[in-house]
């Protein structure tokens, strides 16, 4: 069953589309890439699923659940969850206070069951021992982690990546990609953009690619990365 539909959505800017027609499923636990060069529509298409922009045409499924005229609230209280390519935490707010918020406010948990939850949560993503440090003074990595924990604890049924592994070393790429293949094991589904293919290819089991707003192709990440019209419009290499 799909977890996520997306079905013929289109936004227009005036005479730029920005997303042209898109449509997708996304299988309970399964993780899907996207991938595209800058200005295909990636980080737009998940404004158009997660609310934050309202679509010209097309249906955004959670489940059976029509989304498509709910706000981002009710979206993410719904459970789509959702990590920003920016990190967006309260910095004057320590690490569990920024989960605490996303829990009662973001996931509608009750004020008993939060506490439990916030501080599984910071176990799962390596954030145990940053708990009461304050959000704001973070290094890049453990802000990219805290994003990851944020969007957990609005206990989401499905999460959208928006290139969270943007800008980290190798090594921290690693780590990072490693908790993310435990949390997808635990039965999340993933919808992951990325320009850090290794990372993105590590976990995902299908790749979709845009390009001008409009899908190129979908299908095992294999095959989609050997195709001569992706590699033209994404590597840059001639068919």
């Amino acid at each position: 069953m799909a977890i996520l539909s997306v079905k013929g959505m289109s936004k227009s800017f005036g005479a730029l589309k920005v997303a042209d027609d898109v449509s997708f499923e996304l299988a309970e636990g399964e993780a899907l890439g996207i991938i595209g060069p800058n200005g295909a529509g990636k980080s737009t298409l998940f404004n158009l699923i997660t609310g934050n922009l309202r679509p010209d045409g097309g249906q955004v499924m959670l489940g059976d659940r029509d989304v498509t005229r709910e706000s981002p609230m009710q979206r993410c209280i719904s459970g789509i969850g959702r990590s920003f390519q920016i990190p967006q935490p309260f910095d004057h707010l320590s690490v569990y206070e920024n989960l605490l918020v996303a829990a009662r406010f973001g996931g509608a948990v009750g004020a008993s069951e939060a506490p439990g939850l916030c501080m599984s949560i910071l176990a799962r993503t390596g954030l145990e021992q940053l708990a009461l440090h304050k959000a704001g003074v973070l290094p890049l990595l453990s802000r990219k982690r805290l994003e990851l924990a944020r969007a957990l604890a609005t206990r989401p049924r499905v999460i959208l990546l928006d290139e969270i592994a943007g800008g980290l070393t190798d090594g921290e790429c690693a780590e990072l990609v490693t908790t993310i293949r435990a949390i997808h094991a635990e039965g999340t589904a993933i919808l992951w953009i990325e320009h850090v293919l290794h990372a993105l290819n590590a976990v995902v089991s299908r790749l979709m690619v845009l390009n001008f707003g409009r899908m190129l192709m979908i299908g095992d990440p294999e095959e989609v990365m050997a195709a001569p019209e992706v590699r033209e419009v994404y590597l840059g290499i001639e068919a």
